[in-house]
């Protein structure tokens, strides 16, 4: 098992922390960078690092290299896109959103995207202000839908609107998920992507 050293991103992580984000969004989502979705991965300082209630982390391998990323924020989901009930649910300011936890393909399914949540849920009860945990993915990606249950629960699927919406997955996640539940899921449960 490879040791890894999970830390909140500095000036000197960012090229690799873009680059792992980068390739995700084009390797594994197949969506390329869209300006509207993506603007914090091109713009990490002023989306994760200079707001105080804002976090980007970074796991390093053994030779320090950027080899998994997640981030945290203060911005609740806006409709539209999203639907209006999960939007005025998680408002901005109140909810803490998980957003980015992406690990390259060769250091996946070694617990990379548990500790990141553990460490950002840490990072949302220090804060103090947070009332609520949020997070929406796409379970077109291979693991990530099953990952997320393990952790937390769906407040609305998007496969089941009348209208189709976006086919996304909205979920509410635990401040106290146990670290020990995140370090005994099973490791099939874990998504390739995270």
């Amino acid at each position: 098992m490879l040791e890894y050293c999970i830390r909140p991103a500095g000036p000197e992580d960012l090229d690799g922390a873009r680059a792992v984000m980068l390739d995700t969004v084009y390797r594994d989502f197949g969506t390329g960078y869209v300006p509207r979705w993506h603007g914090d991965i091109i713009d990490p300082v002023a989306s994760y690092l200079v707001p105080a209630r804002h976090t980007l982390l970074v796991a390093l391998d053994a030779e320090g290299q950027v080899v998994a990323t997640g981030a945290l924020d203060s911005r609740g989901p806006l409709h539209p896109p999203n639907p209006r009930h999960v939007a005025e649910r998680y408002p901005s300011g109140e909810s803490a959103q998980l957003r980015r936890v992406y690990v390259r393909a060769e250091h996946r399914r070694r617990g990379l995207a548990r500790r990141l949540v553990a460490e950002l849920l840490a990072f949302a009860v220090a804060d103090g202000g947070y009332r609520a945990v949020y997070l929406h993915t796409d379970p077109a990606v291979e693991g990530a839908e099953g990952f997320w249950r393990s952790l937390g629960t769906v407040v609305h699927d998007e496969r089941e609107d009348p209208d189709g919406g976006q086919g996304i997955v909205h979920f509410d996640v635990p401040f106290d998920v146990p670290l020990d539940t995140l370090a005994s899921l099973h490791p099939d449960a874990v998504s390739p992507h995270l």
